[in-house]
């Protein structure tokens, strides 16, 4: 089973940026796409980015050129850049890592954003 730890959360002003990072570990086996969902206060979970074992990515047009999502196959790590952040972009952020036993979920990452 796969152990998933995020870390890089916190308060923010409008405007600033923030890290997130999720470490994959356990048993693994081989690590598929990687991707970052958030779910705000009174809202669904709703995907971010994601990002395949080959590069491609994707992103939720509402952090289309503010977001950047990024992996480190060596380290079975998965980043998300955060610029220009809003006072919106506040909600608890979680990773999810697909792998050859199937995905697993972070266990989420406050992130917010005072104006």
């Amino acid at each position: 089973q796969v152990q998933l730890v995020e870390s890089g959360g916190g308060l923010v002003q409008a405007g600033g940026s923030l890290r997130l990072s999720c470490a994959a570990s356990g048993d693994i086996g081989s690590i598929f796409n990687m991707g970052w969902y958030r779910q705000g206060p009174g809202k669904q979970r709703e995907l971010v980015a994601r990002i395949t074992n080959s590069g491609t990515t994707n992103y939720a047009d509402s952090v289309k050129g503010r977001f950047t999502i990024s992996r480190d196959n060596a380290k079975n790590t998965v980043y998300l850049e955060m610029n220009s952040l809003r006072p919106e972009d506040t909600a608890v952020y979680y990773c999810i890592v697909a792998t050859t036993w199937g995905a697993g979920w972070g266990q989420g990452t406050q992130v917010t954003v005072s104006s």
